[in-house]
């Protein structure tokens, strides 16, 4: 079964990129983001989770986590934020005196230009949010570091990015914002694709899970048919491998059991449909393979917290997630 497992964990986590900013900066600078979460009303408000990142497009820079090691960065190199992490960004390793960033301007129109510095040596920047569902699962968050780097003379393909992504942000060309958010997805992909392919053997976790072949091909089932009554046995015959073997395996690599995973992730899906249809109760359940609605219920209270009917209601009154 031939299933885009990383496409379809970002359809149902709903990965958007709507918001991004240039910033212009002049040596010496510092500049120091707090957690999303607190931008999230102005940024994002539809989105659980926030996902920073910051493509140099001109210029030399320092990059990492607030409190950690600083990375250079060149023009056309990326660095992603996707847990949310305090970080920082500074025209040399280790400057102090940061711009704490707890806000953003209350720009009309996007992309909208943020200056600092000093007057030195110019460095220039698209930066901006993605926005995804936390919970009730999401697989990829839990397997991602806190920074993820990518060098733009690595792939042709960032290296274009970098390039329409500053000219659409200087353009006023009708669809430019439309355009550059959904660069801003591929561009997110992309990095996560060069992540998996750089993961050390010995690396456990989903995305490391993505690549093994028989957890690859238990997880492509799974996804293929969330609805199926699956067993352990069904699904280690389909796999070509042992109930014991897959077990281990996908334990060791996913850190939940498959039926585990399973049922985790049928929540992601009903929630998904809850938030996003008014189909009833009944049909959401059976569409992720529980026989009634009083079953699915009695699931999707114990795995995520409340009820689905509560769930619904919940993020309909607030128009957003809760943070």
């Amino acid at each position: 079964m031939n299933v885009d497992l990383l496409s379809d964990v970002l359809r149902v986590v709903r990965l958007d990129g709507a918001f991004f900013y240039r910033v212009e900066a002049t040596a010496p600078w510092c500049v120091e983001s707090r957690t999303p979460t607190e931008l999230r009303p102005r940024v994002l408000p539809a989105s659980e989770h926030l996902v920073a990142y910051h493509v140099l497009v001109e210029g030399e820079c320092w990059a990492g986590l607030h409190g950690g090691e600083q990375t250079r960065m060149r023009s056309g190199d990326v660095v992603v934020f996707p847990l949310g992490s305090p970080h920082r960004m500074s025209s040399a390793r280790g400057l102090g005196d940061a711009l704490v960033l707890t806000e953003l301007p209350d720009a009309t129109r996007l992309p909208f230009t943020m200056r600092m510095g000093g007057g030195g040596e110019h460095a220039k920047f698209v930066c901006g949010f993605l926005g995804c569902d936390r919970g009730p699962f999401n697989p990829l968050l839990g397997a991602l570091p806190a920074q993820l780097v990518v060098h733009g003379e690595e792939t042709s393909w960032l290296g274009a990015f970098t390039r329409h992504a500053l000219a659409e942000s200087e353009s006023s060309r009708a669809g430019g914002e439309l355009v550059i958010t959904r660069l801003a997805e591929l561009m997110f992909i992309e990095v996560l694709r060069r992540h998996v392919e750089s993961l050390p053997p010995q690396s456990t976790g989903w995305l490391a899970g993505l690549r093994d072949p028989l957890v690859g091909r238990a997880l492509a089932l799974l996804h293929g048919a969330p609805a199926r009554e699956w067993s352990l046995q069904e699904l280690a015959e389909e796999s070509a491998t042992s109930r014991t073997v897959l077990a281990e395996r996908f334990g060791e690599l996913v850190g939940l059991a498959p039926m585990q995973y399973l049922a985790r992730w049928r929540m992601q899906l009903a929630a998904e449909r809850l938030d996003h249809s008014t189909d009833k109760l009944a049909t959401i359940a059976q569409s992720v393979g529980y026989a009634s609605e009083a079953a699915f219920s009695r699931a999707f209270r114990k795995l995520v917290g409340a009820s689905p009917s509560h769930w619904r209601a919940r993020r309909t009154r607030v128009g957003a997630p809760d943070g």
